[in-house]
């Protein structure tokens, strides 16, 4: 069966022992119906020949950043947007150390770091230098940037000791890259609305109230959706933010007022909606039409109003439709998120951590906690937001009635 049918893979190599491992990785790829070029480092070829590799891929193999033979260029940046998935198998101590702090010193490691697509690494290596803190740090700042590591196992290794460090079978690669192509059409037919960023409430035409959130959840969270198939409707307040998805109708408002508007609108055709815009809780009640001089006043006092709802508005005629929401708060968190969960009629809420460094607004990263309306609570460790955004549709699909 040909499950990888049309995909683009590119399989990565580097220098150890295991690299034999990878001409049959190599080949259930290609019989799984994928398209592979493989990208191999110098070191690497000591280990298996391109002649092999260009064998069973069909492709020349790709080493050096020009071609031996003509001087051609080989294009990292173009390799980097044709793939679907990129697979590092095997990876070496030094392989990861160079990913971990962007050593862009041979072809693979200039791949890496153009790939558009994700990233899985499998490691291999001597159980010390698997356990050396250096390597865990390494391996923690690629999941930090939303690699996915393939955990190697134990056995005998290559010299002759037994412990953790051998290179996950190739089966089990192929099942989890077979697995992360199946859930990137989990969301299919599915129409989903997020809201995202901040609202800006004017003051007068140059000045207002708004708030510090970049957007940069909102929009992991469309982009992931997105990436599994949904049709989603952005609505975004004012970010300096670009989405990259063809599935992902993107409406930028500006006040509170006008999210709610194209909000409502764009639930009425939805299945879900994730409501992780910082929305203004008030505005001016008056709004100048020209800018408030300075000079002609010692003081300004503000008349706040408060906003509409829109979590309230949109759980009033929510249905059978899913509804998520997000709480920020700074003391009994647990208890407040589940309260609002009840009250605006979440089925599920996400509390984002004010007590972490790495989580909050303008950061790439963020740690969160997930309460149910079945009172299930599932905490996660602080991880960048493209991959808190996996954890929290993996929780949507989980919720009944979706």
């Amino acid at each position: 069966m040909q499950t990888l049918k049309g995909k683009h893979i590119i399989l990565g190599i580097s220098g150890g022992i295991a690299a034999y491992k990878s001409a049959y990785l190599l080949r259930l790829f290609i019989k799984a119906g994928a398209e592979v070029q493989v990208v191999i480092t110098p070191n690497g070829k000591q280990f298996i020949t391109p002649a092999t590799l260009a064998a069973l891929s069909g492709k020349p193999v790709v080493s050096e950043f020009f071609a031996a033979n003509t001087g051609e260029w080989h294009s990292h940046v173009d390799l980097g947007l044709w793939s679907d998935l990129m697979v590092i198998a095997p990876a070496t101590a030094s392989t990861i150390g160079k990913m971990a702090n962007g050593v862009a010193d041979n072809m693979l490691i200039t791949t890496y770091l153009s790939a558009k697509s994700h990233v899985m690494v499998a490691p291999a290596m001597d159980l010390d230098m698997w356990a050396h803190p250096s390597t865990q740090r390494n391996i923690s700042t690629l999941q930090q940037d939303g690699v996915e590591i393939i955990q190697p196992g134990s056995g005998e290794l290559a010299s002759h000791l037994t412990g953790k460090g051998r290179m996950e079978e190739p089966e089990e690669i192929l099942r989890r890259v077979e697995q992360y192509f199946s859930v990137k059409e989990s969301l299919k037919g599915k129409k989903i609305l997020v809201t995202a960023g901040p609202t800006y409430e004017n003051i007068d035409p140059v000045r207002f109230i708004g708030n510090y959130s970049s957007g940069k959840m909102g929009f992991a969270i469309a982009e992931e959706a997105a990436a599994r198939g949904a049709e989603v409707t952005l609505v975004t307040g004012p970010v300096a933010l670009q989405t990259s998805s063809n599935g992902i109708k993107r409406i930028n408002v500006r006040s509170a007022k006008q999210m709610l508007e194209e909000a409502e609108k764009a639930f009425e055709e939805c299945d879900a909606a994730i409501l992780s815009a910082a929305v203004a809780d008030y505005a001016p009640k008056e709004c100048h039409d020209t800018k408030i001089k300075r000079e002609k006043t010692d003081g300004l006092t503000l008349e706040l109003v408060k906003n509409p709802d829109i979590a309230f508005h949109l759980g009033a005629k929510k249905g059978n439709r899913i509804l998520v929401g997000f709480a920020l708060e700074t003391d009994h968190e647990h208890e407040n998120a589940m309260e609002k969960m009840n009250r605006k009629g979440f089925d599920m809420i996400v509390l984002n951590s004010l007590q972490n460094p790495l989580a909050g607004f303008n950061k790439d990263t963020n740690q969160v906690s997930i309460l149910k309306k079945n009172g299930e609570e599932i905490e996660f460790e602080a991880k960048r937001k493209t991959e808190v955004a996996k954890d929290i549709l993996d929780q949507i699909e989980e919720l009944e009635g979706f």
